[in-house]
């Protein structure tokens, strides 16, 4: 089993942050667009070659997420028509979230066996997150899964900001 964690730095415009092992070794880096429509949230490996993109889908009636790994989708994010709470669900072939992944707090399944936990770290400034990994075949989609759920979150945040102004 390996252990990363997600530290996201407050005040990023860009959204650029970094995973780190347990020594704090960079293993991940990951970029936000700045700006720029579609946004997207490129993750990269040591190397600095990109490894999984999020991209925030443009001309869709309710927010939509696709991530991408290694080039090919692998799943999806989509907001449901709810008139009292925002519902999110995730769309991905043979995997699945147990748990409170609005809180950061849940298990991914792939075809009902556990390959990854992410757990919320609190008492920290800004998010961070530690994300164990089982199955590090699915590291990449996992770091990618916990991206794109907080891009979710921060969109969905921004959005709850900009109706009440």
């Amino acid at each position: 089993m390996r252990e990363l964690y997600i530290k996201q730095k407050v005040f990023s415009l860009r959204g650029k942050f970094t995973v780190k092992d347990q020594q704090e070794k960079d293993i991940y880096y990951v970029e936000g667009s700045f700006m720029q429509v579609p946004k997207t949230f490129s993750i990269m490996n040591t190397k600095r070659e990109e490894v999984a993109l999020i991209t925030k889908k443009v001309f869709s009636f309710l927010p939509k997420f696709l991530v991408e790994v290694n080039g090919r989708k692998v799943l999806t994010i989509k907001k449901e028509f709810s008139f009292l709470k925002a519902r999110y669900t995730i769309d991905a072939a043979g995997i699945e979230v147990h748990g409170n992944w609005w809180d950061m707090n849940f298990e991914v399944l792939q075809h009902g066996k556990i390959v990854g936990k992410v757990g919320k770290e609190w008492f920290t400034w800004g998010d961070s997150y530690k994300v164990q990994i089982i199955d590090e075949e699915m590291e990449t989609i996992i770091i990618a899964l916990v991206v794109a759920i907080d891009c979710v979150k921060a969109d969905q945040a921004a959005a709850s900001t900009a109706s009440t102004i």
